[in-house]
């Protein structure tokens, strides 16, 4: 990994800057406990995500489409027969999504400010932009970032389009995150640098199951850890 040629990294913010991917299992398990009498928790569990997965190109990814397909898994789990009670808990349920305090990784402001005196950091992420600029906003972390980017997926044109927005060339971006297939894969592919930090878990939708191996790719257990790299 050529350091000396970065000039912007990036982060992603979900599940690599706070706390994200538990409020949606905790908001899940809300959803099969209402959904109990119709089927068991791994079938609506299955049919939740398999129903947020078919509305990903209609809704993009987010809390507000991921309510709209609870509804709607609601409604085909029951055969449209719940009540309006039960949509009401539903929309509830999202709306707490909505308001779940943050919760920052550990070491990420340190992280962030060490690294903001010799690099221009930007967010790159996915999601919806209202919710994911309230939540920067509530992080505290904004003052770090010359730039936002909220985007509707990643995929490397993605990652092309923003590089070219950012007037530099894909050797000279790094970009950090929790997910291989969304934060690594595709910004190896347009010749950038990536490196790998897991979270404890991880939305289904962003899993592999290959090994990644590239020189410009790292893989580090926490984020404090990155900066052995930059010493």
């Amino acid at each position: 990994m050529k350091l000396q040629d970065i000039k912007v990294i990036g982060f992603d913010a979900d599940d690599t800057l706070w706390v994200n991917e538990p409020y949606f299992q905790e908001t899940e398990e809300k959803f099969c406990e209402l959904m109990a009498p119709y089927l068991s928790r791994h079938s609506l569990s299955q049919e939740l995500f398999k129903t947020e997965i078919a509305n990903l190109k209609l809704y993009g990814y987010g809390i507000k489409g991921y309510i709209l397909s609870m509804v709607e898994a609601a409604l085909v789990i029951s055969n449209n027969t719940i009540s309006v009670d039960i949509v009401e808990k539903i929309i509830q349920y999202g709306k707490e999504l909505l308001e779940k305090p943050i919760e920052l990784i550990d070491d990420v402001e340190r992280t962030l400010e060490t690294l903001q005196q010799d690099y221009k950091l930007v967010v790159a992420t996915k999601g919806d932009l209202l919710d994911q600029r309230r939540k920067l906003h509530n992080s505290g972390l904004g003052r770090f970032f010359h730039h936002i980017e909220v985007m509707s997926d990643k995929q490397e044109k993605d990652y092309a389009d923003l590089v070219k927005r950012l007037d530099i060339q894909p050797s000279q971006f790094l970009m950090i995150g929790n997910s291989l297939k969304s934060d690594v894969l595709p910004v190896l592919g347009i010749g950038g640098h990536a490196i790998h930090i897991p979270f404890h878990t991880t939305w289904a939708h962003e899993r592999i199951d290959h090994k990644v191996e590239h020189p410009n790719f790292r893989d580090f257990g926490r984020i404090s850890e990155i900066m052995s790299l930059f010493r």
